[in-house]
């Protein structure tokens, strides 16, 4: 792209009366009117960094000297200084009467927003798009999401995606802003497709702090109501008593991290289903430790703890779900729980 084509006329001043630095903008800033000088500072907030060769081709224009080291600017706090410096407060605030209201930031960005979505939404949304529009958007997501997103997808354009991210170049920004333009619009603006999953996870967050019988109460009184995406809730759920529904491989990796005097107390007084699931997911060792305690019985021991305990187990398996280790019961179907 070439800058000289692309910028005004008081941006292509503003980038030289920089470049000029303090002393020989100053006393040309004396010989503009002051509507001349709104333009200026409206020009220079304009600005961003203009490589070397470009402000070059600039000043060419101009037909002025160019001064050595100054093809790097930022332009609106150096405008500011130069005003600031040169010009009496008078003849300053004289100047910006008038433009005292911020300017119009623009939309957000969108990908610290699309960072925020469900994988699956953002695979629902990805479902009907091009293979390369799908290989762009994952490459500006986080790598944990973008597997994520990646393990919704049927697994033919799984495959073309991967395919692309391997071979795709940096994408020209023109097709980077059309593919942000219809995210925004299909994704995160359309009302259509509202996305609940920030309230989702506030309540199951406090669902989780219950224990099964107030859980399953409170899930069938949600349920009577008709709470929009409750499966969504359920999704987020999980409570000790439900370890026996989680693979044998997601129980390994729950316990792994887990200490056994918490696994201990969280087993007491634990049905026997329920014991067996836990024990059959740790170590030889470990497990002969654990039964040795167990079968002392729980006398003396406060059920308060016990409760905390069974919190802390229930608490480290929904952070690895979150964290894409695997799906907790409720948002994977009955056959694939063992």
């Amino acid at each position: 792209m070439t800058t000289s084509l692309t910028l005004t006329r008081p941006q292509k001043a503003a980038a030289i009366l920089v470049a000029m630095g303090k002393p020989a903008a100053g006393r040309l800033l004396k010989f503009f009117k002051q509507e001349e000088l709104k333009s200026l500072i409206d020009a220079a907030r304009m600005l961003r960094t203009i490589p070397q060769a470009d402000l070059e081709k600039i000043v060419a224009e101009f037909e002025a000297e160019f001064t050595e080291g100054a093809g790097l600017l930022d332009s609106a706090d150096k405008m500011d200084t130069l005003l600031n410096e040169t010009l009496s407060p008078e003849e300053v605030s004289a100047i910006m009467e008038g433009r005292q209201k911020k300017p119009d930031a623009g939309p957000l960005p969108v990908w610290p927003q699309v960072e925020k979505l469900d994988a699956a939404r953002i695979g629902g949304f990805l479902a009907g798009e091009h293979p390369q529009t799908g290989a762009l958007v994952l490459s500006k997501l986080s790598s944990q999401l973008a597997a994520q997103v990646l393990l919704t997808l049927e697994k033919p354009l799984r495959a073309e995606v991967m395919k692309r991210m391997v071979t795709m170049a940096s994408a020209p920004q023109a097709a980077v802003r059309i593919v942000e333009n219809q995210i925004r619009a299909r994704l995160l603006d359309g009302s259509s497709s509202k996305d609940t999953s920030s309230g989702q996870a506030r309540l199951a967050s406090v669902l989780n702090e219950m224990d099964k019988a107030q859980l399953d109460e409170v899930i069938q009184d949600l349920e009577s109501v008709g709470t929009p995406d409750l499966a969504g809730v359920k999704a987020r759920v999980f409570s000790f008593d439900d370890m026996h529904l989680l693979s044998q491989k997601a129980r390994v990796l729950v316990f792994d991290g887990l200490s056994t005097d918490v696994v201990t107390l969280a087993l007491r007084g634990a049905p026997e289903e329920l014991t067996e699931a836990v024990l059959s997911a740790i170590g030889a060792r470990a497990r002969r430790m654990i039964e040795s305690e167990l079968s002392m019985g729980s006398e003396g021991i406060a059920l308060a703890d016990i409760m905390q305990a069974r919190k802390t187990v229930a608490s480290a398996t929904v952070r690895l779900s979150r964290e894409g280790a695997f799906e907790l019961p409720g948002a994977q179907p009955a056959s694939e729980a063992a």
